[in-house]
């Protein structure tokens, strides 16, 4: 028996917190190297987004070309390991700072999505809110000559789109009232809804250990609660490859890609009919 697997057998009721380590094999990069340091330009800010026509230009230049394979991705091995583990009983709540959606997808039924999800767009004058896709339908129809061009994926549906001119990219106002549109996610600088955190806390109080799966820790929205369990004599085991912001507090530290570590759960799960 692993570690891990004992860990997990020891403690019967877990709160699991995810980060973007799940969905690398789902083909979504992810923003760290093994040293918890930026592989590449920090994303947007909110008030950069916000403030900037520049700025809102480059992005959802950059989306309507990352968006075609991230709408697209499909859950891994690791998300469907985390399914057999709720379907244990074992996950009081799980919570992810990812905004793919995959977790649902895969089946896991009880989900905080910290960060909120990509799938979806909001008007942030009068709360309008609207599908992805059909967002992206508008784009295309838009800028039908930026949606001819393609690039390298980068995290959270972005794409390396590097040396064009935005300022004649034509950005889609709100149907309702010409607002500013918005991914349904919470970027840099912008707030953490105060019922996720809640919510997330609550489960962590009433969880036996805590459980990190592929995330560095190093933004606080998620090293909070590794914090709040380890003050509360919780112990934390973490799945994930390099250095975390939390090593001090961990009880156990695997480093090696989920799929791999959680393995285990696979051969415990039910055969899925495809």
């Amino acid at each position: 028996m692993s570690p891990l697997q004992a860990f997990i057998e020891t403690y019967p009721r877990l709160f699991v917190l995810t980060g973007a380590g799940c969905s690398t094999a789902s083909g979504i990069p992810d923003y760290r190297d093994r040293d918890g340091q930026w592989k590449r330009t920090p994303p947007v800010t909110f008030a950069a987004f916000m403030q900037e026509a520049h700025t809102r230009r480059r992005y959802w230049a950059r989306s309507l070309i990352g968006w075609r394979r991230f709408g697209q991705a499909q859950p891994n091995a690791t998300h469907h390991a985390l399914v057999e583990l709720e379907r244990q009983g074992r996950v009081g709540l799980l919570v992810t700072q990812n905004v793919d959606g995959l977790h649902q997808r895969a089946g896991n039924g009880n989900v905080v999505d910290l960060h909120g999800r990509l799938d979806a767009v909001r008007c942030m004058a009068c709360d309008w809110r609207g599908p992805r896709h059909d967002f992206q339908r508008t784009l295309v129809e838009r800028n039908p000559a930026w949606a001819q061009l393609d690039a390298a994926d980068a995290p959270d549906g972005d794409a390396d789109l590097d040396g064009h001119d935005f300022s004649h990219f034509d950005v889609p106002p709100c149907p309702r009232c010409n607002g500013i549109v918005k991914p349904d996610v919470v970027f840099f600088g912008e707030n953490v809804p105060r019922e996720r955190v809640a919510a997330a806390m609550d489960a962590c109080r009433s969880a036996d250990a805590m459980l990190v799966v592929g995330s560095s820790l190093m933004v606080y929205s998620g090293y909070r609660f590794a914090h709040a369990a380890a003050q509360a004599g919780k112990p934390v085991a973490a799945v994930t490859l390099g250095r975390t912001r939390a090593d001090a507090l961990l009880a156990l530290k695997v480093d090696a890609p989920c799929e791999e570590a959680l393995g285990f759960l696979a051969a415990q799960a039910p055969a899925r009919i495809a």
